[in-house]
């Protein structure tokens, strides 16, 4: 079976995905295979597993961590804001949920204290049409100097990698809801420089890598950054590559296996409370999806650049 025919024979959250981003399929035959992610396969037992209040549980997790990742989940299957199934639960989220009393008891979409997991908020609301201004301007305030964020803020003025993906893609997804939004355009640029001026993975200080787990592909990622992470980011946010991303394409296409597939290299699943059906170790359907996609993203931005031949694909 080839990479294109095995990755088509999957769940609908990713053979939509794969149908848009990887084989340019016409959009309407996309749009009927997303319109199945909230009624088939994963986006439908996410759906399904969520309680009266709005919220979802896992046994000894606080109850704001499978209601945060798990919706997180969700988001990735890219299931459609606007399907009136997703919309109730959406509702159901806003109203019934509340954070723990030590982050001040807010609505969800609120927020907390972190900045890692008020980026994740933030994205959720911007792509479920629940978009908070005040919690985009609490992650504005919190960049600090280096162009960053970090969740040890301000006992430490020096960013993580860790929170400065979470907070990007919670603003990219809140400019996106809100509309043309000037000051979260400029701080996404200074957080992205902030990775990009490291190559996504080294310390500035010395070029060394600056965390092992970072040149590893995981999904889900939870709070947790890597390199296929960051490059999504960019690619989703339409930013072009440069010279700076080559050396995590280079590691991108080394990961890949002979049969065309990259493996999943870890899996931070512990607080959903949902299996998302894959293992570590094994072919990894999302991870070849994403990958796919960052090397035509690549590609087509930077021609003369490493070479990533196959992105399209190959039979295994």
């Amino acid at each position: 079976m080839s990479v294109m025919d095995w990755l088509l024979d999957s769940d609908p959250a990713i053979r939509w995905q794969v149908m848009r981003d990887v084989t340019d399929a016409d959009p309407a035959a996309v749009a009927v295979e997303r319109a199945r992610v909230a009624r088939d396969g994963l986006g439908a037992r996410i759906l399904a597993r969520q309680q009266a209040d709005g919220s979802w549980h896992k046994i000894d997790e606080p109850v704001w961590v499978p209601t945060l990742y798990t919706m997180l989940l969700l988001r990735a299957t890219g299931v459609d804001p606007a399907d009136a199934v997703v919309e109730a639960a959406v509702a159901r989220l806003a109203e019934g949920f509340r954070w723990d009393e030590e982050f001040g008891s807010k609505p969800f979409f609120e927020g907390e204290v972190e900045p890692c997991i008020n980026g994740g908020t933030l994205a959720l609301g911007g792509y479920f049409g629940r978009p908070s201004r005040p919690l985009a301007q609490r992650l504005l305030d919190g960049q600090l100097e280096d162009g960053g964020w970090n969740c040890e803020a301000p006992r430490s003025a020096r960013s993580s990698f860790h929170s400065t993906i979470c907070v990007l893609e919670g603003l990219l997804a809140h400019e996106r809801g809100v509309g043309s939004a000037p000051e979260v355009a400029a701080a996404r640029r200074r957080g992205e420089d902030y990775l990009l001026e490291r190559g996504l993975f080294r310390r500035r200080s010395t070029g060394a890598v600056a965390d092992p787990s970072f040149v590893t592909l995981s999904f889900p990622t939870r709070y947790h950054y890597d390199i296929l992470r960051g490059l999504e980011y960019l690619r989703t946010a339409g930013r072009a590559p440069d010279e700076r991303v080559d050396d995590a394409i280079r590691l991108i296409a080394g990961k890949r296996q002979p049969d065309g597939r990259w493996l999943l290299d870890g899996a931070h699943d512990d607080g959903l409370d949902v299996a998302f059906g894959e293992s570590v170790d094994a072919p990894s359907r999302w991870n070849t999806l994403r990958a796919l996609r960052v090397l035509r993203w690549y590609a087509a931005g930077r021609p003369d650049g490493v070479s990533v031949g196959g992105a399209q694909g190959g039979d295994g």
